[in-house]
């Protein structure tokens, strides 16, 4: 018995636990430093976020395009979010501005990116290798 993730699902539930998170962490901003904790405004923590997002969307979207349905449209969907995501790590003041667009970008990509895998399935292009 083989298990099978759902990559899209799982850059999905990523994307929105961000977008969750980003949201009500301020909430918490006064109680969390009583703790020893530092993660408002951390830019490190929030690299690796990025960073495990690109490493899900990246096998998603590879995934995607080479065994399915050969567009690149989910995974440019995807950079533009991940574009958003970077620059809002360097400029703090514009932070939901330009969180909100980045996390839909992102979500919609991978949304999109799992129906073309369902609809074509196993789709061959002329550059298929497979």
């Amino acid at each position: 018995m083989s298990v099978r993730i759902n990559w899209d699902a799982l850059g999905i539930t990523a994307s929105v636990a961000c977008a969750i998170h980003c949201a009500v962490l301020p909430l918490f901003a006064s109680v969390v430093p009583l703790f020893g904790v530092n993660i408002v405004h951390n830019v490190a923590f929030e690299a690796i976020m990025v960073g495990i997002a690109v490493m899900i969307g990246g096998y998603s979207f590879y995934h995607g395009y080479h065994r399915h349905h050969h567009s690149l449209w989910p995974f440019a969907l995807f950079l533009l979010g991940i574009s958003l995501l970077v620059v809002k790590l360097f400029v703090a003041h514009y932070e939901t501005w330009l969180l909100i667009p980045a996390v839909l970008l992102i979500v919609i990509s991978h949304y999109l990116n799992y129906r073309m895998c369902r609809i074509h399935d196993h789709a061959h292009a002329d550059d298929c290798n497979h």
